[in-house]
């Protein structure tokens, strides 16, 4: 077997049970938990009107994508159905398949009325803007 380095193999067998093992009771990728998973992977950032979260989420149709905003909270949650195969015969099958959840906490109060969503490129991204009274206001000063 020609290229096979069986201690390579071993170290990276090690290192997927390792992983396996440290997320459990966390709710892990693609395991039904309490939404503190790693997957999808997501960015948080803001601006001053608005927050911006980045969930990578390639691969998934988006009609299996759900998205809730409750109380500072967004809980994006959906399912990557599984290869058909078609015949085929596995030799590695990394990407994982199932439901999964993902919950993270915003800072601040959200104006729920005119969240957005929008997916391109195995990207999702969910504009939450600030509420009115958290924007900046720009005073301007009278010389008399």
């Amino acid at each position: 077997m020609a290229g096979l380095d069986l201690f390579q193999e071993m170290d990276m067998l090690r290192r997927e049970i390792d992983q396996v093992f440290r997320g459990i009771g966390r709710g892990t990728s693609f395991l039904p938990g309490i939404g503190a998973g790693e997957y999808p992977r997501m960015n948080l950032s803001e601006d001053e009107k608005n927050y911006y979260v980045e969930a990578l989420v390639p691969g998934i149709d988006p009609k299996d994508l759900d998205l809730n905003l409750m109380r500072g909270t967004l809980t994006l949650s959906g399912e990557r159905k599984e290869d058909e195969g078609n015949g085929r015969t596995w030799h590695r099958h990394e990407r994982g398949a199932g439901k999964f959840m993902r919950t993270i906490e915003l800072p601040d109060s959200i104006d729920s009325t005119k969240v957005d969503a929008e997916y391109r490129n195995g990207v999702l991204l969910i504009t939450l803007p600030k509420p009115q009274s958290q924007q900046p206001k720009k005073i301007t000063v009278l010389a008399h």
